[in-house]
């Protein structure tokens, strides 16, 4: 494939916006590693060749005039991270890419405000590099049919007066940009009533959506460095954000450790302060009755807060959750995979994560076993022992 698959440095999520707007204004000089990790059983149909090519790409990109002041009329964009993201650019030369027996490797390294948006764009790019070599360019009709197939029972599978709310969350996974643009415009269309927005700037600006994100795992890992201490990583995270964004983008997310330890920290000062949670890890019934109790033992009305949900989800799993706490606290439910790459094929499971800041080792443990991606293993133990971890995590 010769041609950009992202074509705008908009073409990612929201969250990778208000993260770096934070790292500019507090950590300008921070410095980051960030490492590649598949976790799909067979090897990737993607060469180096290919991902070089891709990735000269993104060097190329630059934010147009239209995109920098629909941007700005973002209420929680500030005046001079537009001005930073007029000179912005992206260097292909701080990543290294390898491929041994046909396994891909990835590091990005450099300053964190200016690698954090690799990790979208390049798990995009794979993942489309895999479906299009994969089944190959005759075969891509079959494959789309099979997924517009697909897509129409999901489209006719929520009831009318459901009240069930979705945000598109599949840009990272997606079977293409084509792919994902349709079934974003169909989303619009056909589910109005249901449909919220989608966390794809490039799509939200296009298609006349709501953007929609907050922050990543990467921002509270950064913290178990950037922070006061280890033990203070996650709160001293949640702090930072809330003076950054003055009570703007309110939705916590609880399993960079784990739930019982974030609910630690998530004292009543916090749990006020933000407008909700979201879950990443774990069984997500058991985890909204912890986030229900959490609240309720801090005198907190459960029914002014919110709950999202955005760990693998189908509209089964994803209506099945809506109804079990109807009533009791508000949902929303973030899909990716399932609505952007289900084609009849066993979509890529890739993450590309934050492992070092300033040198040092960051992890996340979450609340399912097998999510770890570090590689000290020392850090790992320090970690466990720091916040009484009790999960079992690779």
């Amino acid at each position: 494939m010769d041609s950009p698959i992202i074509p705008s440095l908009l073409d990612t999520d929201l969250y990778k916006y208000t993260m770096q707007q934070s790292m500019v204004h507090r950590y300008p000089d921070a410095w980051a590693r960030m490492e590649f990790h598949s976790r799909t059983d067979s090897p990737l149909a993607v060469s180096k060749k290919q991902l070089k090519r891709q990735c000269g790409f993104l060097g190329e990109l630059r934010l147009s005039s239209e995109e920098l002041e629909w941007l700005s009329t973002l209420p929680f964009i500030t005046d001079d991270f537009i001005e930073y993201l007029e000179r912005f650019r992206l260097d292909p030369r701080a990543v290294t890419i390898e491929q041994r027996n046909g396994q891909l490797s990835l590091v990005v390294e450099g300053l964190w405000s200016e690698i954090t948006h690799f990790e979208i764009f390049l798990l995009a790019i794979i993942s489309e590099l895999h479906g299009h070599s994969f089944y190959g360019q005759g075969d891509q009709v079959d494959v789309v049919a099979r997924g517009q197939h697909r897509l129409d029972v999901k489209l006719n599978q929520l009831p009318d007066d459901s009240g069930f709310a979705l945000v598109d969350f599949g840009t990272r996974r997606r079977f293409s940009r084509n792919w994902h643009y349709h079934v974003v415009e169909s989303l619009k269309h056909r589910l109005p009533d249901n449909f919220m927005g989608t966390s794809n700037l490039n799509l939200a600006r296009t298609l006349g959506l709501k953007p929609v994100g907050t922050m990543a795992h990467e921002w509270l890992q950064s913290h178990q460095v950037l922070g006061k201490s280890l033990r203070t990583s996650q709160k001293d995270a949640l702090k930072v954000w809330l003076d950054e964004y003055k009570g703007q983008l309110g939705i916590a997310l609880t399993d960079t450790i784990s739930m019982e330890a974030f609910l630690k920290d998530f004292d009543v000062e916090l749990a006020n302060a933000y407008q909700g949670m979201r879950h990443d890890s774990g069984d997500p019934f058991a985890w909204g009755e912890l986030a229900l109790d959490h609240y309720r033992r801090l005198g907190i009305d459960p029914r002014t807060k919110h709950l999202v949900f955005s760990d693998k989800l189908n509209f089964d799993k994803a209506l099945a959750i809506h109804q079990w706490f109807a009533g009791n606290i508000n949902v929303s439910f973030g899909i990716g995979t399932y609505l952007t790459n289900d084609m009849g094929f066993q979509a890529p499971n890739i993450v590309l994560k934050l492992t070092e800041l300033n040198g040092a080792p960051v992890a996340k443990l979450s609340d399912s076993p097998g999510k770890t991606l570090c590689r000290d293993k020392a850090y790992i133990e320090r970690l466990k022992k720091t916040f009484g971890y009790q999960l079992s995590a690779a």
